[in-house]
């Protein structure tokens, strides 16, 4: 009979993707998700396919060097009986010369771009024909994938939510900024896997890199250490933390990951400048969940970098309360990193679900500045010697902070009050934009039984105690309204738990800090009070923070240090206590006018106060939302913002996307810096 001649095929992008939820990917390309079934229609010509005369088979290939046992290459012909664990193609129905075909990828393939080839063979005679290129990726929604995730809503936020919160502040302080993490955008599906391309293991072995690609674990070590550039390994993100931010972008400017990654792809995959660990952890995110493993942004508060793994963080502060020599070991008011849900084959049972991945470059592991995947399970046991990198995880969330107090004679002097680390451990709720609190997931409660336990296997002694109800207390307390523009008022509150009448000394210190617990100049400082308190009774030492001493003073992290000494006659112990006070910077207004819906225009009124006694010189906002904005827009006002003055524009926005979408701001002046602000908008869907 004559030969099985192919004519036209249809890969049905759209339908696919739909199926498969990848079709917000908009790149007119086939984007699959691994384990799930895909439909293509095969048109022949002169005749049509016969069972029993023709055999049709199949090859996919994936990486440079694609083999059989490297997993990166199958040959698999039509069946009526395919198997759940291996490639497969089965017909679906057939109408005169064309032909429906379903095939089907284990649920552990390698994930990457993939080459598909049809081969028909008549009476011994076989053809063979390139029909395309596809991508495929994890599968949170197959229940064999190793990042399978049960509940749909957290498969919504974890995977398909483009957009988030990130908590930041101090734990006194909690507050989020908005978040584009754009995956679905174009452009950074075809970057996340160059990135993986690009990845000095992909370099040192392609073949065993690309093999590793089905494991969740190994690609998320590999996109830990790619987004940050401490390797020399075109990385993403070039991390900086002194301030000095003029050639690049500052830290706090950035409200997206698209931004980020499509600069770094633009030249020719150079660090982009600059991220802090919000930024690295976004980034990753962003990845991460473009990818297909379930992820999100965690902020850890009071969070310990312990450089030398002994649990135990000591500052030296003077009898003023001012630091009197650097450490290494530091406290950032709060630090991020990702966590990404996957099944642990590779340890023993009960590590499966949330695991640590920390992008931000600190310490090396295996030679390469990258962390995780950690179970967040094991932080939590303080399993030390499990894969990767738990100690430095666990002191992160469970260092001892004790203060020295340097004495005049030079006499060191350990105060009787350590600061807590680890707290209030955060991450954006499930479909709502208010803060989940996790904690519970890292730490056992705070003097349980099972606490003491778990420090006893991660020999560590807690150092230090608890509020103590006896003697005297000691606590900082902020007024209302620490404003940046504005002065305001801090206060040593002692309270006396005791039923004598006792006698002490007290100093306050504050100081301009930045994020990562580096300290700079003075902008406050009390003479030393005696005060006597009755029992039981409290008292409260003032001290006024001026705008005009933190002004010049201030990092773009708006934060300032306060250390309160207390000396008590009665005992001679000293009791510190330390309170980082975030300066706020003013709301961004956001007024949307019309009613929003699909493809039609939409204006956006933004506006923004200057609280401040200066103007402000060279103002920008930057205005991006997934699916509301093409890419980002970004104004800059001609004229200087006076004192009390708005700074207000319109913009017309074209919502792309039907349903709910953030709309986010940047604000960039002389005076102040990345300012943030962001409204959901709920867009109807076009009327068919």
């Amino acid at each position: 009979s004559a030969d099985l001649v192919l004519d036209t095929w249809d890969l049905h992008c759209d339908r696919n993707g739909r199926e498969h939820r990848t079709a917000a990917m908009g790149c007119g390309q086939l984007v699959l998700r691994r384990g799930q079934p895909f439909s293509i229609t095969l048109r022949f010509s002169g005749r049509g396919y016969q069972e029993g005369v023709d055999k049709l088979s199949f090859n996919v290939e994936t990486g440079p060097c694609p083999s059989e046992t490297s997993g990166t290459s199958s040959h698999f012909v039509m069946t009526d009986c395919p198997e759940e664990s291996c490639w497969s193609a089965v017909i679906q129905e057939q109408q005169g010369e064309s032909l429906s075909v379903s095939l089907c990828s284990p649920p552990d393939a390698r994930i990457g771009r993939y080459s598909l080839t049809l081969e028909t063979c008549t009476d011994y005679q076989g053809s063979s024909c390139h029909i395309g290129h596809f991508i495929l990726l994890f599968n949170p929604w197959h229940p064999e994938d190793t990042v399978f995730m049960r509940d749909e809503n957290e498969r919504r936020e974890y995977v398909l939510s483009q957009d988030g919160l990130i908590y930041q502040g101090t734990c006194d302080y909690i507050f989020s900024i908005p978040w584009n993490f754009g995956q679905f955008e174009d452009e950074v599906l075809a970057i996340c896997l160059d990135m993986l391309d690009i990845n000095p293991k992909h370099l040192r072995d392609q073949n065993r890199d690309c093999s590793r690609r089905n494991d969740p674990v190994y690609i998320g070590r590999v996109v830990s250490a790619m987004v940050n550039c401490n390797d020399e390994d075109r990385g993403v993100l070039f991390g900086r933390w002194d301030n000095r931010y003029e050639d690049g972008m500052s830290p706090m400017a950035w409200i997206g990951s698209v931004d980020i990654l499509k600069r770094w792809k633009k030249f020719g995959c150079q660090p982009v400048k600059y991220g802090q660990c919000w930024v690295f952890a976004a980034v990753a995110c962003t990845v991460m969940r473009c990818l297909g493993i379930p992820s999100r942004v965690v902020t850890n508060y009071n969070s310990a970098h312990d450089t030398n793994a002994n649990l135990t963080i000591d500052r030296y502060v003077n009898e003023k309360g001012e630091q009197e020599r650097q450490s290494w070991d530091k406290i950032w008011n709060f630090h991020c990193w990702v966590e990404s849900w996957m099944a642990r084959p590779d340890l023993a049972a009960g590590y499966d679900g949330w695991q640590v991945l920390d992008p931000t470059p600190q310490e090396k592991s295996e030679g390469v500045y990258c962390c995780g995947p950690a179970p967040v399970k094991a932080i939590k046991e303080g399993d030390m010697l499990l894969k990767y990198d738990i100690p430095f995880i666990f002191a992160e969330v469970n260092a001892d902070v004790v203060y020295w107090v340097v004495q005049g004679d030079g006499m060191e002097k350990k105060s009787i009050r350590s600061s807590d680390v680890g707290k209030f451990i955060s991450t954006k709720s499930i479909g709502r934009d208010s803060r989940e609190d996790i904690t519970h997931n890292y730490k056992y409660p705070e003097g349980s039984e099972e606490e003491r336990a778990v420090f006893e296997k991660a020999e560590h002694q807690k150092k230090s105690i608890g509020e103590e109800d006896e003697g005297l207390h000691l606590r900082i307390k902020v007024s209302e309204g620490a404003n940046k523009g504005s002065d305001f008022d801090v206060f040593a509150v002692v309270n006396n738990n005791t039923d004598e009448e006792r006698v002490c000394r007290v100093t306050l210190c504050a100081r301009a800090t930045s994020h990562n617990g580096t300290l700079g100049p003075q902008c406050g400082l009390t003479d030393p009070v005696d005060i006597d308190i009755e029992p039981r009774a409290e008292k409260r030492v003032p001290l006024r923070i001026l705008y005009e001493e933190y002004r010049d003073k201030l990092t773009q992290d708006n934060l300032i240090k306060v250390v309160a000494l207390l000396n008590d006659h009665q005992t001679g112990d000293i009791i510190v206590a330390v309170r980082d006070i975030y300066v706020e910077n003013p709301p961004i207004k956001i007024r949307i006018l019309g009613e929003p819906m699909q493809n039609r225009k939409l204006v956006a009124e933004i506006s923004l106060l200057n609280p401040l006694a200066v103007p402000l010189n060279g103002c920008v906002f930057v205005v991006e939302g997934t699916g509301l904005t093409e890419g980002q827009l970004v104004k800059e006002l001609e004229e200087p913002v006076e004192p009390q003055a708005e700074a207000k524009f319109r913009m017309d926005l074209m919502p792309r996307l039907s349903g709910l979408q953030k709309l986010m701001v940047d604000f960039e002046s002389d005076q102040l810096t990345g300012v943030k602000g962001y409204r959901n908008v709920i867009i109807a869907p076009q009327p068919m």
